[in-house]
């Protein structure tokens, strides 16, 4: 978690939604990163989880990752909920809830759904207090 910590941090340096992610293979490799770049890019399906995927199949040159874990320090959203299931990820670590956009233990609860086609297993508030201070700080100085 302290990696995607790290990429969270990046993303608000750069004015961004602090939000970050990493992708761990079987064995402990790093094998994707990334936060938060929708205004850089230009592009709303450029959340961290998205990219940290994206790289971690190129890496593996497959689209599924069965036997990854995925760390990530916001509740992802559904979207995002959706791409972890078709990557097949094993586990997913996440550390502060969103009762507005989050879709695994809040909004559409994505992974209990009857047209979800692969679960990861799901471990909550990791860091939970050092990723939501993040996003506070982030809002707080973007909304004073």
């Amino acid at each position: 978690m302290e990696q995607a910590l790290a990429e969270a941090e990046l993303a608000a340096a750069a004015g961004e939604t602090p939000v970050g992610a990493v992708v761990v293979a079987p064995g402990g490799r790093i094998a994707g990163r990334g936060h938060n770049l929708v205004v850089a890019r230009s592009d709303p399906t450029a959340h961290a989880e998205i990219l940290a995927i994206r790289e971690a199949c190129a890496a593996a040159r497959s689209e599924r990752l069965p036997g990854y874990d995925l760390y990530v320090t916001l509740e992802p959203c559904a979207m995002c909920a959706a791409a972890i299931s078709f990557a097949r990820i094993r586990r997913l670590y996440f550390g502060a809830g969103d009762a507005k956009g989050g879709a695994v233990e809040h909004g559409a609860r994505f992974f209990g759904s009857s047209t979800c086609h692969h679960a990861p297993e799901v471990y909550s508030g990791i860091a939970e207090r050092r990723a939501s201070a993040l996003l506070k700080e982030f809002f707080r100085k973007l909304r004073p």
